[in-house]
């Protein structure tokens, strides 16, 4: 290292000499890596080569995050193959053919080493990482219902692992429901009466990152409801008879008495207003979601 750092020292455009603030750099340690650890012996790259001057220096036999013309074989999984030398099992025993690693993704695209404090591991900071690529889910969080990321109080990383899952979308858990549930323990049941929706997958519902319907709803009752629920009931709601002198059109197109007024609870054309518990029930007369 006193080799390396003889040259790369903190007058690099990313300063390198912080890693020995962080546990890549704890000599005491003897399983703490050196630069050749992890860079190779690159004694080309060390002895200078055969030009003058640093621009015709070969490059360390390991660059991470980078391609050249004199390391044609810096693939990404040459870079991880590194990495996961050491850090192996736990979180990481799924990389291999998940979405990040098919998609060529490595382990410094996320990860700056020689930091004091790697950003994707601060919650207040690793969003911004992961925001670098996923630009979609960046435009979401900024919506009027989101979770608490830009406070801090959680991270991607509380509902994702970004080294690979058993579940879909590198959920932590194996389901959707199971994930949202590890915080949302009042909605996992299970009940006496079940809302069908509801124990299939919280995203027929919500959408996680960001909604401009709280909390995190697609869109608003009874518009969210009535994607599902038809017929009557639901003609009721959308119809005139909301307004003031407005009449009442069944389903089947039939209108009843001008004027007539809908039910009392259909005024304000919201559904939570009588089925308030739509994530289950457990009173012995809450099948439909009353009580």
């Amino acid at each position: 290292d006193a080799v390396c750092t003889k040259c790369h020292d903190e007058s690099e455009a990313k300063p390198l000499l912080s890693i020995y603030q962080t546990k890549h750099g704890v000599r005491a340690d003897a399983r703490t890596p050196s630069c050749q650890s992890c860079h190779g012996r690159s004694e080309q790259h060390v002895s200078g080569g055969k030009g003058v001057g640093e621009a015709s220096r070969p490059t360390p036999d390991i660059v991470f995050k980078t391609k050249s013309a004199l390391n044609p074989t810096l693939d990404a999984a040459t870079q991880v193959e590194v990495c996961i030398g050491c850090h192996k099992g736990g979180q990481r025993m799924h990389w291999e053919g998940s979405q990040h690693s098919s998609r060529d993704v490595v382990c410094a695209s996320c990860h700056s080493v020689h930091v004091k404090a790697d950003p994707v591991l601060n919650k207040s900071s690793q969003q911004e990482v992961c925001f670098s690529c996923h630009k979609t889910e960046r435009a979401q969080t900024h919506r009027l219902s989101t979770h608490p990321l830009a406070a801090g109080k959680m991270g991607c990383s509380d509902c994702h692992n970004p080294h690979g899952t058993t579940g879909p979308k590198l959920l932590s858990k194996g389901s959707v429901n199971e994930t949202c549930q590890s915080c949302h323990a009042e909605q996992r049941g299970p009940f006496l009466w079940e809302h069908e929706p509801v124990t299939e997958a919280c995203t027929n519902c919500h959408t996680p990152h960001g909604s401009n319907n709280a909390p995190l709803l697609k869109a608003r009752a009874p518009w969210l409801c009535q994607s599902c629920h038809s017929g009557d009931h639901a003609a009721q709601v959308n119809s005139g008879a909301n307004l003031q002198g407005g009449a009442l059109t069944m389903a089947n197109g039939n209108q009843l008495l001008a004027g007539a007024a809908a039910r009392a609870q259909m005024g304000g054309r919201a559904c939570l207003n009588c089925h308030m518990v739509v994530h289950g029930s457990n009173h012995p007369a809450g099948s439909k979601f009353q009580r």
